[in-house]
């Protein structure tokens, strides 16, 4: 299951989102994900959903890459789908004890589980269309302006520390992957039994991770170190940002998909 979890990874291609600026990208990222949740009836987030599939259309990424990511998430998608059955009113279409389930619980149900998927999907088209180095730089730059109050270092370390968490997630997925077969191939059942069971069956899958999480980080240190890192003080960029054509087609974009929720939250 661990090789099904693809956040962090970028897919190479040539899509209009993979050319986009990426400061561009993570304001349309954030103001697709504010008109998700401003989305008020299944109308407007139907017209949200359809705009998302458009984007997962536009980046070109194959479809399989989506899916997996699904697989990791699905149990948090059923987990919220189950809690929502039991709020909402209208008619009861079922009822167990003082437990009911009403036509509103399911409407709630699948509106709230379809919203956190949006929010995934359109999540991981930013993440496969935008490698780690120019989502620092990215990120620098739209929280640049904080260096006039004095937080211009602050600024680049916490830069710096996404794209490393985002750059070592698949990295410590496919180590967890090989320790985890480690164990196997030693006889360790790590998918039967109780709760208890599996959770003591992965003490002995924590404790390497740790150590090798360790390891690696101290491994990176040093590699910083040997090149004179500095904390980005007089930090030069191999490829300037600039925005294009592109960028304004993904403004009209955001503009467009903002009128059309706002519209059918008010007409319906």
């Amino acid at each position: 299951m661990l090789k099904d979890i693809t956040i962090g990874q970028y897919y190479e291609g040539k899509s209009l989102l993979h050319r986009a600026d990426p400061r561009m990208k993570i304001i349309w990222l954030i103001a697709l994900i504010v008109l998700i949740f401003l989305a008020q009836n299944m109308y407007a987030l139907s017209f949200a959903a359809i705009s998302v599939i458009i984007s997962l259309i536009i980046s070109r990424v194959p479809l399989k890459m989506y899916l997996k990511n699904m697989k990791t998430i699905l149990p948090i998608l059923l987990f919220t789908a189950i809690i929502n059955l039991f709020y909402g009113e209208g008619e009861v279409l079922f009822s167990i004890w003082k437990i009911s389930i009403t036509d509103g619980g399911v409407y709630r149900s699948v509106f709230m589980a379809l919203r956190i998927l949006l929010f995934i999907l359109i999540s991981s088209v930013l993440t496969y269309t935008t490698t780690p180095n120019d989502l620092t730089d990215a990120i620098e730059s739209l929280l640049s302006p904080l260096k006039f109050i004095g937080l211009k270092t602050a600024v680049h370390t916490l830069a710096m520390m996404m794209t490393i968490t985002l750059r070592f997630i698949p990295t410590l997925i496919e180590e967890a992957e090989k320790i985890m077969n480690a164990q196997k191939a030693r006889g360790a059942d790590l998918e039967s039994g109780g709760l208890t069971k599996r959770v003591k069956a992965l003490i002995p899958i924590l404790v390497p991770l740790l150590i090798s999480a360790v390891r690696r980080s101290y491994e990176l240190a040093a590699a910083m170190e040997c090149r004179c890192y500095n904390g980005g003080e007089g930090k030069t960029r191999m490829k300037k940002m600039r925005l294009s054509l592109i960028d304004l087609f993904l403004s009209l974009a955001c503009i467009i998909i903002g009128a059309g929720i706002i519209t059918l939250n008010i007409l319906f």
